[in-house]
């Protein structure tokens, strides 16, 4: 939360405007308004449009975080000064060059030579009191320099000879030298330029890698700017693993020779060779390890970035999966010894029945038969229409048992394979208990697995988002960081969509604008004592509710066959009088909404003649429009539906050439892993998405897609398949 007084507000929003300028100053101004105001994210971006000429979610969330990096740079920067300051040390160019720094590590560079250190070589060189003699070799004298420095040995200082001395003075100004903030950023800024990262393979590490998942890594080199970002990952990992000793590789002549221009210069005599000597030292001690260290912290924080949004954003379309509504669906839970569990859900999403079958070895012949028997009469006796299969160990035997049944049955059934990943942590878990405590875990998975094909949403929402596993590299980015993005994800997608407030979960309501989870489980408490809510104004009633929860979440919660159509669309309460009076003034009342009459009336509407009747902005009118033509609307419904299939291929049955619809699982930096019906997914590499350079595949095929994809390669060995969607390729690879 941006936290800011309104007195500088305006001069705040400038300095964001410099760093991000695609934005206007008074966008920004806007934006740090409503936040400081305590609106969240979702109601900024749904309900003031015209306030901050419409920016979404992901615009105003990038200028709140670019306004708390400037805060943290501002309060950084006052505090340095102020230590400067207090050292009598704060001269009006230093203070100008501090105020002028827009990066922490500019200011940081800046305060280095003040920064209180902990004992060093060099501040007990200072304490022996060789400074004079340090800052006099900086003179460049001619005379002899042994003479001068005799002059210090003090067996009470220990300094008993010569050498000591001049030990001493090397060390006072490789000292001076690594805390030259312009050194810093000149080699900084080369060596990011030049420099390669490198690394090897340990000697004794091989036996350690087993699979040669480091393999590619164990004699690689590669420039620093062209490094993608999941390599940085994967060597990092193999460092940490101790597989791999990494560095970075870089001309230190270059480095070292242009020290020597800017300190020594044109300067002869017999200072300069101990001078050149002391900038050695302090390289190779100090300064090298330190920007080494920086950049790979930055490579490491940029990839990390980057594996956290491809992380998010493939959370965001696999939550955003259009759901499969109405039907009646049995959750399949697969297994080989202790059975495959069923549970059958209905249209609704309520539990019905349960079962465990042993359609697999080692169950006996027996057993198997018993197992069709009972799952046909499932089938039958409550009518299922769509069976979710987890995609867990046995999930292919699973699938080619389902597909033999499905032929022998005249009515049209389907299944789908859903990604189960995390059903066991929810099944597991305190809410999975407190709703269906007498049940096995295995049992509420199968539930959890049906559920997700009916309603992807309101099932993950139960799930911590790191336990589906749909991005790379997760375990090795900052878990606080991958936990904000994750959270802003869920909150978009759950706020996008809006919920049921008379069916939603406490759960899902948790992640509603403006709710917390008190607020959530109150609503439902209230809902179950009180009976379903019959209209957006009795939320008000709901304790601990109060005016600005209420203002930021009653857009969201919907509120079907209640006493007010309206209350079925995601037009804001504040906004009813408009609404109302745009109903009247059309010749509509609030119980057309949804018919054709009215929708097709709304598209004869001037909305700039009506924004003025009604005193409100043209945004706001869409919106409402919107809303009135689309009540209940889900955007989900305009996303890829689940691909339906009745039959099984093995990876045997595959041929290069082959044409196939598929799923996509999964979105990576290198390409996707599509569903096309056999036990392994197949890899679409980045260079096969389309029959165009792809840089980023996520612009070209997000989780949920379908597409149609034609075999390239199939290895059975190695479980891996190859596929393209690039129609030219196919003729070249058969």
């Amino acid at each position: 939360m941006v936290n800011i007084s309104d007195n500088n507000l305006t001069d705040f929003a400038k300095p964001v405007h410099r760093q991000l300028g695609q934005y206007k100053v008074q966008q920004i101004q806007s934006v740090l308004e409503l936040l400081d105001e305590g609106n969240t994210v979702p109601f900024i971006a749904r309900y003031r449009k015209e306030r901050t000429g419409t920016l979404d979610e992901v615009q105003i969330r990038d200028i709140e975080d670019e306004a708390n990096r400037l805060m943290k740079l501002n309060q950084r920067r006052n505090d340095v000064i102020k230590l400067i300051q207090e050292q009598g040390k704060l001269t009006p160019n230093l203070k100008k060059q501090l105020e002028d720094a827009t990066l922490m590590q500019q200011v940081e560079d800046l305060y280095l030579p003040y920064k209180q250190k902990k004992q060093t070589k060099a501040s007990i060189a200072r304490a022996a009191g060789l400074e004079p003699l340090a800052n006099w070799l900086m003179s460049f004298p001619s005379e002899d320099l042994n003479v001068k420095a005799r002059s210090f040995i003090d067996v009470n200082k220990k300094l008993p000879d010569i050498e000591s001395v001049w030990a001493g003075v090397n060390e006072i100004l490789a000292e001076k030298f690594s805390d030259n903030a312009s050194f810093r950023e000149w080699i900084r800024r080369y060596t990011w330029q030049n420099g390669e990262l490198v690394s090897k393979v340990k000697r004794s590490a091989k036996e350690k890698d087993e699979g040669q998942t480091y393999e590619t890594y164990y004699d690689f080199q590669q420039p620093l700017k062209q490094i993608p970002q999941y390599r940085v990952l994967a060597i990092n990992r193999g460092e940490r693993e101790k597989i791999l000793t990494v560095g970075i590789l870089i001309d230190t002549d270059v480095i070292l020779n242009h020290g020597y221009a800017q300190i020594v210069g044109n300067h002869q005599g017999p200072a300069v060779v101990k001078i050149k000597e002391a900038f050695d030292d302090a390289y190779k001690r100090f300064l090298g390890p330190a920007i080494e260290r920086e950049i790979r912290r930055k490579l490491t924080d940029e990839a990390s970035e980057h594996a956290i949004q491809i992380f998010g954003s493939n959370l965001y379309h696999l939550l955003m999966v259009s759901p499969l509504k109405g039907k009646i669906v049995m959750g399949f839970d697969p297994a080989y010894r202790t059975g495959c569990k069923l549970a059958i859900v209905d249209a609704n999403g309520r539990f019905l029945t349960k079962q465990v079958i042993y359609p697999h070895k080692p169950a006996s012949d027996e057993k198997r038969a018993e197992a069709s028997i009972e799952f046909k009469k499932l089938l039958e006796d409550y009518q299922v229409e769509m069976i979710a299969i987890g995609n867990g160990t046995a999930s292919r035997e699973s699938e080619e048992f389902v597909s033999g049944i499905l032929k022998t049955i005249k009515r049209p059934i389907y299944y789908v394979i859903v990604n189960e990943a995390g059903a066991s942590v929810y099944s597991a878990s305190e809410n999975a208990r407190s709703e269906f405590g007498d049940l096995h875990v295995e049992e509420r998975s199968a539930i959890s697995i049906g559920r997700r094909l009916q309603d992807p949403l309101a099932e993950l929402i139960k799930v911590d988002p790191k336990a589906i596993g749909v991005g790379q590299y997760q375990h090795d980015v900052p878990e606080k960081d991958l936990d904000q993005q994750l959270d802003r994800v869920v909150e978009t997608a759950v706020n996008q969509v809006g919920v049921n407030v008379n069916t939603a979960s406490p759960e899902l309501l948790t992640h509603i604008s403006g709710l917390t989870t008190t607020t959530a489980k109150n609503i439902v408490n209230f809902r179950n004592e009180n009976g379903a809510f019959e209209d957006r104004k009795s939320l008000k009633e709901v304790p601990r509710l109060g005016p600005k929860a209420y203002q930021q979440s009653v857009g969201f919660l919907r509120i079907i066959s209640g006493n007010n159509p309206i209350d079925n669309t995601d037009i804001h309460p504040e906004s009813y009088t408009a609404t109302r009076k745009l109903l009247k003034g059309i010749g509509m009342s609030p119980e057309m909404i949804g018919t054709t009459e009215l929708t097709q009336s709304l598209v004869k509407v001037n909305k700039y003649e009506w924004a003025q009747k009604l005193n409100i902005g043209e945004e706001t009118l869409t919106d409402i429009i919107e809303g009135l033509s689309k009540p209940g609307r889900d955007l989900r419904d305009s996303m890829p539906a689940p691909l339906l299939r009745q039959d099984v291929l093995k990876m045997s049955d595959l041929k290069p050439g082959m044409e196939l619809q598929g799923t996509v699982r999964n979105v990576i930096d290198f390409g996707a892993f599509v569903d096309i019906g056999v036990k392994q997914d197949g890899l679409v590499h980045i260079s096969q998405l389309a029959d165009r350079y792809v840089s980023d595949p996520s612009t070209v095929v997000t989780i949920g897609d379908i597409v149609t994809v034609w075999v390239l390669n199939v290895d059975e060995t190695r479980n891996r398949i190859q596929l393209t969607m690039r129609k030219d390729q196919v003729g070249n690879q058969i």
